[in-house]
């Protein structure tokens, strides 16, 4: 069951623009007077000595927060230093992440929202890592803890060669567990052989009514507007 005010943002890949996405609907969210909350809780390749710059500080910057040993056991409470998959990198710390705690702790941070009296001014947003299918233990990936959260999801693309294929795969392997999806948002690629405008209208024929928002690079806080009214 969906909680209001709660999503799940994921993505078709690594570097595709989920933490950009995330930190910019947070700071459009508080321009419009509300109070969003956000959270990473699986966080690889973090090193202490450059906290600020890792996802979850860039989220702690968004929201206007602190940077302590409290706000990082809130907003990403399994932080493993290796830059690898959550798996191997739990695996090289001598660690793993229980599955289940996982999806509770998700639950319980999106279950707040509606314990508030306007939901709308408490959005919450959970970050996920990497991609859709990015392992977090022998048996579960990114997409399992999508749908075991019960999350409507936002799912970010780029706009490169062969993004085409990633997004579609990556869309049907949300449907395939039942996964909701909120919307696609297709975030222009740097220097890329495709455009923009090519890459929507493709997609548009194939993801069968989902709603398409692009983030172009010359008017970016366009396509985070147009997100933002479509998620309330």
């Amino acid at each position: 069951m969906s909680e209001p005010g709660s999503f799940f943002i994921t993505g078709t890949g690594t570097d595709v623009g989920k933490t950009w996405l995330t930190c910019a609907l947070l700071r459009h969210w508080r321009a419009q007077g509300l109070a969003p909350r956000a959270f990473k809780p699986v966080l690889s390749g973090f090193n202490p000595a450059e906290a600020a710059a890792s996802d979850a500080g860039q989220l702690l910057a968004a929201l206007g927060r602190s940077i302590d040993a409290t706000a990082w056991d809130d907003i990403a409470p399994w932080r493993f230093s290796a830059p690898l998959s959550p798996d191997m990198a739990a695996a090289r710390e001598g660690r793993r992440i229980d599955f289940d705690a996982l999806v509770g702790f998700t639950r319980r941070i999106a279950s707040a929202v509606s314990m508030d009296t306007d939901s709308h001014n408490f959005l919450t947003v959970i970050e996920g890592v990497g991609g859709v299918m990015v392992p977090l233990d022998e048996q579960h990936t990114v997409r399992d803890w999508i749908a075991a959260s019960g999350l409507p999801c936002i799912l970010v693309a780029g706009s490169y060669l062969g993004s085409l294929s990633h997004t579609l795969t990556a869309l049907e392997s949300l449907r395939k567990v039942g996964a909701g999806v909120a919307a696609i948002v297709v975030n222009e690629s740097p220097e890329s052989s495709v455009s923009l405008a090519d890459t929507i209208a493709t997609l548009h024929h194939h993801v069968g009514g989902v709603n398409l928002v692009t983030i172009s690079r010359a008017a970016p806080q366009i396509g985070v507007t147009e997100l933002a009214f479509l998620l309330g």
